[in-house]
Formats: structure tokens, C-alpha cells, sequence
């Protein structure tokens, strides 16, 4: 094992350091071998769970670090010092830093509100509980409303015989589609921000197609639910629905994190400073740091009786923070290869992605970020191509404003791609895995990977042919 490591790392150099004729960490210069870490950590994600669960349940940390390891490895021996702490910095401060904060601060705040009382089943109710947590999915994260709105759903539906569909449509809407109207609700969407699309481009341009996605899955849940009551010949409940929040000041949290990312985005005060050639602006400071302090304001300000009541435990964030630190320094080789354009490792795929004359095949950039999103991971699929769209950008063009101005279908096709795709197989998104878990837990007999796959196949394809008609 040993000697096959040594001889990958070795195998890595030749390719880059005969590439160019001078050691530059640029896009044409480099092997596609820089690829193999960031491919093994997305192929650890995508298959260890499944396959090896308790070997990666228990190691998961130590195999993102090994993969990441194998980036820098061969970049310490390959290029100076000062190119490794340009990467490391500028992944770091510029993209993972923020993402994370984000998370962790509506991973508390929605972990801070508990939802019980008389919960009484019905179609209505249902298709209520699954509205409300679309809307919220797009102002708490797809994650925290998952996580505040299933145990109430399953809790009303508790003896009911037929539940499967429940939370294969909550995974559908609350954990995904919903997610799609603002940068706060999916982190494919908060990683574009970062990378300059305003705040309101997104729920802008995503407005409809979430709207007309969410509306079928709706009917189409309804329908289901209602056949469903009738089978089990469920006579109407005449007991009054009663709902109790505890937990509300949170809330508040979550407004001002929506508060700051605004601010953060429309306020330029055109302060910075460079830290090993990564230029900080002092607006993207002070939004992570009042990251940090809503987080903790959120821990002081709720009860430890409603964080138990919610089974609240940090090994979700965690997980997500290793996991994501790895993949965010791995694939800075694949982005760097991808800005290159033809004239990069993966040329083919801008071929496939574009026409002879350079324009952008954006039912070609939906399709593929679709395939890519379901089996791996979005955020990294969204990065990926939204970089190497906005390399298209005229020079002197920043890359967002290009997608943003020039070809916002493109920036349309991959938003779409990525956020309406998560819910295609459990791998897809976050929050599926822990839908599905929660389910089953309540007893519910959840489909396998390949039957939950080939349900939401089923459901979701003739939706996304019919938006990639209208909008694409």
C-alpha cells in the first residue's frame, strides 16, 4: 500500500513539471492526476456509506484527510512555499471559512426551536407541514428545516399504515427544491454568492422555477395522501390541531443572518488586506465573525431542555466540516484545470458543454451538473462549473458578472441542475440521509438506494424536461 501511494505521488510530478517548461500553477500546465484527491473524496462520500458504513462512520475524518493529503503532499515537493499558502489561504479564507459559518449558525439556530402539540393527521395538514417547510427551506437552510419540521410530520402520522411517500416527498421539497431561492437555503447557492452573484439574482431567477416545481410535487402529494387516507379508511379527526413553538428568539437569529448576508453584499467600504497573496475585504470579515456571535448568542438564549427535546448533537456540522475542508482544497487542481478551458487537461468537457463557436449548451450544463449533483455532492458540482462558465468571461469581466449579465441561462441551467437535483438518490444532499434515518427510525420501511432512486426518478425527471423547456 505504501509503495502504491509513493509511486501515485511520484506519477503526479513528471506530469506537472514537464507540462510547461516552468513550474506555474496554472490551468495548462497541469496533470489531470491533481484531479485523484478531490475525485477520491467525492467517490468516499458517494460509496463508503453504502458500502464500508461502519468503517466510515468511524474514519471518515482520517479518510478526507488522507485524500487532502495527497494534494498537498505532492504540491509542497512540486512548487514553493509561497503558491502551497496561496491555495491553502485562498480555499480557506475565501470560500470555506464562510460556508461553514453559515451552516453552523442555522444548524444551531434551527436545532434551538422545538414544534409540538396536538398534531392531528389529514391530507391537508400534510400538504401544510410540507408547504411551509419549502418556504423556510430557502430562509433557514434546506438542513435546518428539515430538521425542525420532520419529527412534527412523522409524529401526526405515527399510526397511520401508509407513510412511506411522506418523507420521500419531504426529502423532494423540504431538504431540496425549496432550498432554491436564496443563497441561505442550499450551499451550491451560497458558494455562488461568494464567487459574486447577488443575492437577489437568485431569488430572482430561481422564483419561478422553484415555484412551479414546488406546486406540482404539492398536487401531486396531495393526491397521493388523500388515496392513501381513503385506503385506510380514516374517518376525519374532529380534534382541534394545536401547535406549540418554543424556541421563537430563534427565529430572530435566523433574520439576522439573512440581515447579514445582505449587508454583507451590498455594502462595500472597499477596505483589505492580503494575507500570502489573497486579498480579505473587511465586509466578508465582519459577516463571519457576526456568524460566530449569532451561533453563540443562539446557545445562550435557548434551553438545554429544547436542544434535548430536538436530540440536538454537533456530530452532524462536524462531519459536514471535515468532510467539506477536504473537498474545498482538492478541488482547487480541478477548478484551476476546468478556468483553462481547451486548453486544459479536461478540454473534452467544455467541448461537450459548448458549441464550436464558444456559446454555452445550457440543457448540456443542466444535464451534466444533474448527473454529477445526484451521485456525488452539489456544492462541489456548482463550483466546478460555475468556474469554468465564468471562464468564458471577456477579460477585464469579472466571471460573475458575466454569468449574471451575459449568459444567465447558463448560471440558470446550473443552479437548477444543482439544487433540483440533490434529491434524486440519498447521496444527493445533506439532509437526505437524515430524513431517511429519522423515518426509520419512526418505523417507517424506507425504500433501498436503487428503489428510493427509481421512485424519484419517476416523480422528478418529467419535471425537470418540462423546466428545462420553459426556462432553458
Amino acid at each position: 500500500m505504501r509503495k502504491a501511494l509513493f509511486f501515485l505521488l511520484m506519477s503526479m510530478l513528471p506530469g506537472i513539471a514537464l507540462a510547461g517548461g516552468e513550474l506555474s500553477f496554472d490551468g495548462p500546465s497541469l496533470s489531470p492526476l491533481w484531479s485523484i484527491p478531490f475525485i477520491g473524496i467525492i467517490l468516499s462520500i458517494a460509496v463508503l456509506p453504502l458500502f464500508a458504513p461502519k468503517l466510515w462512520d468511524h474514519h471518515y475524518g482520517k479518510i478526507v484527510f488522507g485524500w487532502t493529503l495527497l494534494f498537498f503532499i505532492p504540491l509542497l515537493v512540486t512548487y514553493d512555499m509561497s503558491i502551497t499558502a496561496n491555495i491553502f489561504t485562498h480555499a480557506l479564507v475565501e470560500e470555506y471559512i464562510p460556508f461553514i459559518l453559515l451552516l453552523l449558525v442555522l444548524f444551531a439556530a434551527s436545532g434551538g426551536i422545538h414544534i409540538s402539540g396536538n398534531l392531528v393527521a389529514s391530507p391537508k395538514f400534510n400538504v401544510s407541514i410540507l408547504a411551509i417547510g419549502t418556504v423556510l427551506a430557502s430562509v433557514m437552510g434546506t438542513t435546518g428545516a428539515a430538521m425542525l419540521l420532520i419529527r412534527p410530520i412523522l409524529s401526526a402520522n405515527r399510526n397511520r399504515k401508509h407513510r412511506m411517500h411522506i418523507p420521500i416527498f419531504f426529502i423532494f421539497l423540504v431538504a431540496n427544491i425549496g432550498g432554491g431561492l436564496t443563497p441561505l437555503g442550499d450551499p451550491p447557492l451560497f458558494l455562488g454568492f461568494l464567487n459574486g452573484v447577488d443575492f437577489f439574482w437568485t431569488l430572482q431567477h430561481m422564483f419561478f422555477p422553484v415555484l412551479i416545481f414546488s406546486l406540482i410535487l404539492l398536487g401531486l402529494f396531495y393526491l397521493i395522501d388523500s388515496y392513501y387516507f381513503k385506503k385506510e379508511k380514516i374517518a376525519p379527526s374532529d380534534e382541534k390541531t394545536t401547535v406549540v413553538i418554543v424556541g421563537k428568539q430563534n427565529f430572530l437569529i435566523i433574520l439576522g443572518v439573512l440581515v447579514g448576508i445582505i449587508i454583507s453584499g451590498i455594502w462595500i467600504p472597499g477596505i483589505s488586506w492580503e494575507i500570502f497573496g489573497v486579498e480579505v475585504h473587511l465586509e466578508n470579515v465582519l459577516r463571519d465573525l457576526f456568524f460566530i456571535f449569532l451561533t453563540i448568542v443562539s446557545l445562550k438564549i435557548t434551553s438545554d431542555k429544547v436542544r434535548k427535546d430536538n436530540n440536538f448533537n454537533w456530530h452532524p456540522i462536524i462531519e459536514v466540516a471535515k468532510i467539506f475542508a477536504g473537498i474545498f482544497l482538492t478541488i482547487v487542481p480541478v477548478i484551476t484545470i476546468l478556468e483553462a478551458g481547451k486548453n486544459g487537461a479536461f478540454g473534452s468537457v467544455v467541448d461537450i458543454t459548448h458549441t464550436s463557436d464558444g456559446e454555452p449548451i445550457n440543457v448540456i450544463y443542466f444535464w451534466v451538473t444533474t448527473v454529477l449533483s445526484a451521485f456525488l455532492d452539489n456544492a462541489p458540482t456548482y463550483l466546478v462549473f460555475f468556474k469554468m462558465a465564468g471562464a468564458q468571461a471577456p477579460e477585464g469581466v469579472a466571471a460573475a458578472d458575466f454569468l449574471m449579465n451575459g449568459i444567465p441561462a447558463t448560471l440558470l441551467a446550473i443552479s437548477m441542475g444543482t439544487v433540483f437535483t440533490g434529491p434524486l438518490t440519498y447521496i444527493g444532499n445533506a439532509p437526505n440521509f437524515m430524513v431517511k434515518s429519522m423515518a426509520e427510525q419512526e418505523g417507517i420501511k424506507m425504500p433501498s438506494f436503487f428503489g428510493y432512486f427509481f421512485i424519484a426518478i419517476i416523480v422528478l425527471v418529467p419535471i425537470y424536461i418540462l423546466l428545462n423547456f420553459i426556462f432553458l
